[in-house]
């Protein structure tokens, strides 16, 4: 009976997701209203993941662009974001999804001029053909996904998330599977 339940738990224990307790921390952090705190936090994981080629390192200059922005401090946070969305370029449909979603935070943060540039600079980066999504129809409705990421706290898009199958979907911060509630 013992060994099943060590079993058991060594399983559980494996299958968790390997989460930087410091991005946990910036994104409790965020959701608390500290921005500058959180945007130290967010900026010292964009740096340790640049140094390391991380493939989500220019989500964490995006999240400490907001965090900057939502701190007052706007010059610093549109040059984190657009450090970000050059990170992306390589990645055309993250690039869109984040870059459509930059433009319009910076709108109604009251930074027109730079929401302007940034979708000017999009159309630059972006391959020929790909359109705005604005707001059109999904195709599919996809199940409801939790609001934040449970093995990281990070906010969950479900029209922003790479779909792993028909229920499970990839955090854009951790890259944990997150299934969707039913």
């Amino acid at each position: 009976m013992f060994r099943r339940g060590f079993r058991r738990g060594a399983m559980r224990r494996a299958m968790q997701p390997n989460v930087p307790p410091l991005l946990q921390r910036a994104h409790e952090l965020m959701a608390a209203g500290n921005y500058p705190a959180a945007a130290e936090a967010f900026e010292q994981l964009a740096r340790g993941g640049e140094a390391r080629q991380h493939p989500r390192t220019g989500q964490m200059y995006l999240q400490a662009g907001r965090a900057r922005i939502l701190a007052g401090q706007k010059n610093v946070g549109f040059a984190h974001l657009k450090r970000g969305l050059g990170l992306m370029v390589a990645h055309p449909i993250q690039l869109q999804r984040a870059g459509e979603r930059v433009v319009n935070e910076l709108k109604d943060h009251g930074m027109a001029a730079e929401a302007q540039e940034i979708a000017d600079w999009l159309k630059t980066r972006l391959p020929v053909g790909t359109e705005a999504r604005g707001g059109a129809p999904v195709a599919s409705k996809k199940p409801i996904l939790p609001a934040t990421c449970p093995a990281c706290g990070g906010v969950v898009r479900a029209d922003d998330v790479d779909w792993l199958d028909e229920i499970t979907a990839e955090c854009d911060w951790c890259g944990s599977p997150i299934r969707a509630g039913g």
